[in-house]
């Protein structure tokens, strides 16, 4: 793209309100930089961002994770946030709700609440969203395993509030090899749970065109251990294969990509995460033109979520996390990305109170509004350093696809699928983990407040968040009213239909869940009665 090209493509973009082109001083600021032979911001491959204007047309999303006790709980914390700027939800489900579990199970004492929101049924989701209109506000949804129940009440809950399916905007996590990989909270085996996700593309492509069923996830890959560029290759490696597997299908790569979204850790080694967003847009255009023939150039573009790190966060002298979350949010700005968590610094003690949330939230306005980094594209790009990691983080990933080729016979599904099998991915993960901890350990690594900078105990601890046991009393009472008040026969053909549904692969599940929920039938007697067809995946230990 030339000079002109770029202008022009740029010239096309809105202006965003309010934006003040110069800087503090008053000096004129371009809306970016290169000479007539550079790659600009929104020339393929994108290494420079995805759109002409970056920032200048629109600010990222500022998406605030939220989620605990109830919903109706929850809600309260979604306005607060939409009254304090915030303009996108994100949801956070407490654990038994991520594994498919009621908040009557036996296995979910204690834990209800806790670590997000509990959804046992269609009638939470009417709490969880009451007061919200959902066709404005874009939601993401961190579920996995049981990712297409809670899209089946979300659908339910908002054709029942007279927003039709198609106006829903938002995207739900669905990536289930990154929990084979990773975070551990899967539930049937990793083909069943492909064929699911396919179910959801397909009906999510007709029905549902402004929702993105999958956000490829290598936050919780780095969360659990990995290196920079085993995030970047672990996640587009899933996103290859999920590719993959809808073509199987019978769907096309540019019925596929396009509905494709990525979510990537922000972590606190500023440079290398800025090379590691930068090289994930410059892979994914290569791999879908080169590598899978997409000629739709959406196709081809990586955009993607950034959160900031959760295990960069320390308990000791937790204000500091606060600095540390600025970093990171600004290396994920300055990377491009499209919508942005910031973490607050009260995490790794207990879920956020009101007051840490909202310094996080303002954290992001304080980088959008007042820095200036957000009036040029890529300010970045021709930075030695830059370039250079840049360059390095694919040459990395690039290694990795190699490997995945080769024991997947030429398929990156199938090198996926051999390599959660034999514990590949498992491995590299924890040998990354163990590398870095010695390191940490030896003060090699050096990190303030745990191994240099330390203070003596005793300072005042910051308030937390509690979640009582009252919590989980008021849930167990709600779902059992549901129990009670809802038509028995109803549940029974519903079930009776699901499991019908799950062991014909010629049925879309997605239709057949959204009757189900709207009879009431709970995530647990679903995600059981599936279980009886696809069986329940149990993890081979890596020694």
């Amino acid at each position: 793209m030339s000079q002109a090209d770029w202008k022009s493509a740029f010239d096309r973009a809105p202006v965003r309100d309010g934006i003040d082109p110069t800087t503090m001083s008053g000096l004129p600021v371009d809306a970016t930089y290169g000479s007539d032979e550079s790659v600009y911001p929104g020339d393929w491959p994108y290494t420079r961002g995805v759109y002409a204007s970056m920032y200048r047309s629109k600010l990222w999303t500022m998406r605030m994770f939220a989620g605990f006790g109830t919903a109706e709980d929850t809600n309260v914390r979604f306005k607060d946030i939409l009254r304090n700027g915030g303009d996108g939800l994100s949801t956070a489900f407490d654990l038994p709700t991520l594994m498919g579990l009621d908040s009557d199970d036996p296995h979910s004492i204690g834990e209800v609440g806790k670590c997000g929101v509990a959804i046992d049924s269609l009638a939470d989701m009417e709490d969880l969203f009451a007061g919200i209109d959902l066709g404005v506000t874009t939601t993401s949804m961190t579920i996995n395993a049981p990712a297409a129940v809670i899209l089946a009440m979300f659908v339910a809950n908002a054709e029942k509030a007279g927003t039709p399916r198609a106006k829903l905007g938002g995207t739900i996590q669905n990536d289930m090899f990154k929990e084979y990989q990773a975070q551990k909270e899967f539930v049937f085996p990793p083909r069943p749970s492909t064929r699911i996700i396919t179910d959801m593309i397909k009906y999510c492509s007709v029905e549902m065109p402004k929702f993105n069923t999958i956000s490829v996830s290598g936050y919780h890959i780095r969360e659990a251990g990995s290196t920079a560029a085993q995030e970047l290759a672990f996640t587009l490696a899933n996103g290859f294969a999920y590719v993959e597997a809808a073509r199987a299908v019978g769907l096309s790569v540019d019925e596929v990509a396009p509905r494709l979204s990525f979510f990537f850790n922000a972590h606190i080694d500023f440079f290398e995460e800025i090379g590691k967003y930068r090289a994930a847009r410059r892979i994914w255009a290569r791999w879908m033109r080169d590598h899978y023939g997409s000629t739709n150039v959406r196709s081809q573009m990586v955009r993607f979520h950034t959160q900031t790190a959760g295990v960069s966060l320390t308990a000791q002298q937790p204000e500091l996390n606060i600095v540390r979350t600025a970093i990171e949010a600004l290396a994920g700005v300055l990377g491009g990305t499209q919508s942005l968590h910031t973490n607050s610094m009260d995490e790794v003690l207990a879920l956020p109170t009101e007051k840490a949330a909202r310094i996080a939230l303002r954290t992001q306005q304080v980088i959008g509004y007042e820095t200036g980094v957000a009036n040029v594209a890529d300010p970045l790009g021709g930075s030695y350093y830059v370039e250079a990691m840049t360059d390095l983080m694919e040459s990395e990933a690039e290694k990795i696809f190699a490997h995945l080729l080769e024991i997947g016979n030429g398929s990156i599904l199938e090198g996926v699928y051999q390599g959660i099998d034999d514990g590949y991915f498992q491995g590299e993960i924890a040998d990354a983990a163990y590398s870095f901890e010695r390191k940490l350990n030896s003060g090699q690594r050096i990190m303030v407040g745990v191994n240099r900078f330390t203070e003596a105990p005793g300072d005042e601890p910051l308030p937390t968040m509690i979640i009582g046991p009252e919590v989980e009393e008021r849930q167990l009472k709600r779902l059992g009213n549901v129990k009670h008040d809802r038509n028995p026969a109803a549940v029974t053909s519903a079930l009776i239909s699901v499991r019908t549904a799950a062991a014909n692969p010629d049925i879309n599940l997605m239709p057949v869940l959204i009757d189900a929920v709207r009879s009431y039938v709970t995530v647990g007697e679903i995600m059981a009665t599936m279980a009886e067809v696809f069986g329940r995946y149990v993890e081979r230990p890596v020694i």
